[in-house]
């Protein structure tokens, strides 16, 4: 008997072959699926979405002394600007401005010649007013001379003796003391220069120790006291210095209405110079409340801004806050903005944490 469905012997002898095909594509299909899920069948970002351990710490206000802020300006503890008290031509120049003078140094002369020939004719005027004064001295005592002739010669040997101390004192000051020892400052003429009478050509500066000149408003003089501490950063040698307040203005400037407080700062190393600017902080004694957060706890952007990790406990998430900083109070920062009283910050781990992180506290 034919067989009524001829094309049925060749679908059975295909279907081994279909059979082989369909496991093949169920293998690709396993191998790509372990190959997403790394053959674990769990997420790949598991490890990312594990909670960060935290430790967190609630936002409380803390009592400190207040700081008065204000900005100076350094000089030394003693300033002296020298001149030359006759004219003439400078010869001699001790140092370069910065150098180091020493107490009673010489540090500028004149030449002298001109005043040490004027000198030697006040010396010869004198001497021959003397010989004179003595002879006729011997006459007056023998009632030979008159009172008027002996009181004339008195006062000719007098004048002498005035001139010949002015031509002294003028061959003298064609020299310049340094009155302490300091650093010179400013040097405003040069070997060789013809300089007038009285002009200051010389600065020099003790500044073993120098003061900071701050102005401080009217409203916060009454908490300055005398030996009060004060913090004085000086931005041109990027450095802090600590400070005692020695003198508080008792006359106010009349345009701000501020007083001057000066500071005294020890100078060792001789780094601090005159006429740099300095940013003071004074410690008073007032107590007042600040709401702080450790130092810590405060990050910092690329842009330098200040942020905090804010932590939500029913979300279990810490999120960025960005904050304004105020003073700083031993390890503690004050905090102006950004964040109120009862909030709780995260101040240990942070540095692992992104804005909206699971975390887990501690």
């Amino acid at each position: 008997m034919q067989n009524e469905y001829p094309n049925d012997d060749m679908t059975r002898s295909a279907k081994p072959g279909g059979n082989q095909t369909m496991k093949k594509l169920f293998l690709l299909l396993l191998f790509a699926a372990c190959f997403i899920n790394g053959c674990t069948g769990e997420p790949s970002n598991k490890k990312a979405l594990d909670p960060i351990s935290v430790i967190t710490q609630k936002v409380e206000k803390i009592a400190v002394n207040r700081e008065i802020t204000a900005s100076g300006n350094i000089e030394g503890s003693k300033t002296a600007r020298l001149g030359f008290l006759v004219a003439g031509k400078i010869n001699y120049i001790a140092g370069e401005e910065g150098a180091t003078i020493g107490a009673g140094q010489l540090l500028a002369s004149l030449d002298p010649e001109n005043y040490r020939i004027a000198k030697d004719a006040a010396d010869a005027n004198l001497a021959q007013a003397q010989d004179e004064f003595n002879r006729l001295s011997l006459m007056h005592q023998r009632k030979s001379l008159s009172e008027s002739d002996f009181s004339k010669i008195s006062n000719t040997l007098k004048a002498a003796r005035a001139q010949q101390n002015v031509q002294n004192k003028n061959l003298l000051d064609t020299k310049i003391y340094a009155p302490f020892k300091g650093v010179l400052l400013k040097k405003g003429a040069e070997v060789g220069e013809i300089i007038g009478t009285g002009m200051p050509l010389f600065v020099v500066s003790d500044i073993d120790t120098v003061k900071v000149n701050a102005s401080v408003p009217e409203t916060d003089l009454h908490l300055v006291k005398i030996d009060s501490e004060a913090k004085v950063f000086i931005s041109a040698i990027d450095s802090n210095v600590t400070g005692r307040v020695i003198e508080v203005g008792s006359v106010s400037e009349p345009t701000t209405r501020s007083f001057t407080v000066r500071i005294a700062l020890k100078n060792p190393d001789l780094k601090i110079r005159p006429g740099m600017t300095a940013e003071v902080k004074i410690t008073t004694s007032k107590p007042t409340e600040i709401l702080a957060v450790p130092g810590e706890a405060v990050l910092r952007d690329l842009d330098n801004s200040a942020y905090v990790f804010v932590a939500d406990q029913q979300k279990s998430q810490a999120f960025k806050r960005k904050v304004s900083l105020g003073q700083i109070a031993g390890n503690n920062i004050e905090i102006t903005s950004g964040i109120s009283p009862d909030e709780i910050i995260v101040v240990g781990g942070q540095h692992k944490l992104t804005d909206g992180s699971s975390i887990v506290i501690k």
